[in-house]
């Protein structure tokens, strides 16, 4: 059955499957192809009649992800100009008051789309929730800083976007004064940025924070840096009207290359300190520090700012940087001599191994390297800032998703936790192996649901006193204290003093 819903630009029809409506591929902002792919995003055009919105529509061009990760979570592309595009599933056409969540999807900022099977909103919509999920310029189009343009090209979407939700999620049943962003990985790091960014203000109320940091932005001038590689690979000038003028194959392939260099060639005094130090060595376009949209790191915005925290959930996966160094084949090469080395490279005192070693007796030194980079790069900065926002006195929930995947070297890692806060556990077998506990799903999508209908996920709340968190594993889920503390301690520790 159709279902008709006129929003910005025009009416719209979806289909009505089982009570549930969804419309796919709403354009929210003008195509941005040419010159306009490197300015800030304009409104739509207004169309004639009426416009299907019944295929998922185009994505920001992107390459595929290496065969390794490619063969387990699959990649996206979608060909076309109208990727600045969303997605509603809504439970109520012509209702009101129904909670809003918007997902934001990870990918480094170079890769992934809003078209994903895992990110299917239909069981959101089922339990009641309008979930809407978003595109935006991703890598050189999103990210670059580049002469003539404005910066955070990628955020600037975003922000957008939840303005479009503002004034058309109640045509879909949705509330706007009600609205939870959620996102994982560079989604995850979107949130934060949008809740430390001022423009971003009064347009959601809550936040889900998955797998993410606080502390990935470069300083513009770093991110230069970057830009004239990037030029320099294509034989331009560093300019908007020089990069608009290239085709997107022609962008993705530097894109590509730039990605290679950065990784063989971590040295900061060639990308800019900033960059590598805050890329983790393996993303090299993600926001910059502009004063307007991002003013500092979101961790160090909401410990000075804690008046800009929202009611937040945060959490990780328990051996995040298992899904980058083991299935990418970089384990091999990290032996009990190299491993000094490999967490030095990350700014980090060597002497921090033998607590995490001690800690896990008969451990490979990949393991230990793995249990010190996801602490670095997710957890450390997950609970400062919900250290941040317990202390403003907003609720603050935290949890760590500790199943572990029976597939390959996997472990609790990352994006595994994606599949069962959809409610869809069974959806990426490649990811999770063929059977999932059902019970976990039910309890992350119940969790997710409830706090984004009345902030609470149903756990106890994360204080600075007593710092309990919920950790979701089978047989049964539970509230415990802060596990491997000590862990923590050491690692802040052997972080290089400001």
């Amino acid at each position: 059955m159709e279902a008709i819903v006129h929003v910005t630009g025009g009416k719209i029809r979806g289909r009505t499957e089982n009570g549930i409506s969804r419309f796919l591929g709403i354009p929210y902002a003008a195509a941005p192809v040419g010159p306009a792919r490197f300015q800030a995003p304009a409104p739509v055009a207004e169309w004639p009649g009426i416009r299907d919105a019944l295929e998922f529509g185009a994505t920001c061009a992107q390459s595929p992800y290496p065969p390794p990760i490619d063969a387990l979570i699959g990649s996206d592309g979608i060909p076309g100009d109208d990727y600045l595009n969303l997605n509603v599933w809504t439970p109520e056409v012509g209702g009101s008051g129904l909670p809003v969540m918007v997902w934001i999807h990870g990918g480094a900022f170079t890769r992934g789309s809003n078209a994903r099977t895992m990110y299917d909103g239909t069981t959101f919509a089922r339990d009641g929730v309008v979930l809407v999920s978003i595109n935006y310029r991703l890598g050189i189009s999103g990210f670059a800083v580049v002469e003539g343009a404005p910066h955070n090209r990628g955020l600037r979407d975003q922000v957008f976007a939840l303005e479009w939700v503002r004034r058309n999620i109640a045509a879909f049943g949705g509330d706007p004064g009600n609205v939870t962003i959620f996102g994982e990985s560079a989604g995850g790091m979107s949130v934060l940025d949008l809740i430390a960014s001022p423009p971003a203000r009064g347009l959601f109320q809550r936040a889900i924070a998955q797998s993410a940091n606080g502390s990935t932005v470069a300083t513009a001038q770093d991110a230069a840096e970057v830009t004239r590689h990037l030029a320099g690979l294509l034989g331009i000038e560093p300019t908007a009207a020089a990069f608009g003028d290239l085709d997107p194959a022609r962008l993705r392939a530097a894109q590509d290359e730039l990605a290679r260099d950065v990784m063989l060639d971590p040295d900061p005094a060639r990308w800019g300190a900033t960059v590598i130090a805050n890329g983790f060595g393996v993303m090299s376009l993600f926001p910059v520090i502009d004063g307007e949209f991002v003013l500092a790191r979101p961790t160090d915005v909401l410990a000075a700012e804690p008046d800009r925290t929202v009611p937040l959930l945060i959490g990780w996966t328990a051996e995040e940087y298992r899904f980058f160094t083991f299935l990418t084949g970089a384990a091999a090469g990290i032996t009990e001599q190299v491993l000094p080395f490999a967490v030095a490279r990350y700014g980090l005192d060597p002497t921090v191994v033998a607590t995490y070693a001690a800690n896990r007796p008969g451990a490979s030194p990949a393991d230990v390297f793995c249990a010190i980079i996801t602490d670095l790069a997710f957890r450390d900065d997950a609970l400062r800032i919900a250290d941040s926002t317990s202390r403003a006195s907003n609720p603050t929930y935290v949890y760590e998703f500790a199943w572990r995947s029976p597939v390959a070297d996997l472990g609790a890692c990352h994006v595994l936790e994606i599949p069962f806060v959809f409610g869809r556990p069974d959806a990426l077998p490649t990811l999770t192996g063929p059977n999932p506990p059902r019970a976990i799903a039910d309890d992350m999508h119940g969790a997710w649901v409830s706090f984004a209908t009345n902030g609470s996920p149903g756990w106890t709340p994360y204080d600075t006193d007593s710092r309990i968190i919920r950790v979701f594993d089978a047989p049964e889920s539970a509230d415990v204290p802060l596990p491997r503390a000590d862990d923590l301690h050491a690692l802040r520790q052997a972080r290089p003093k400001p």
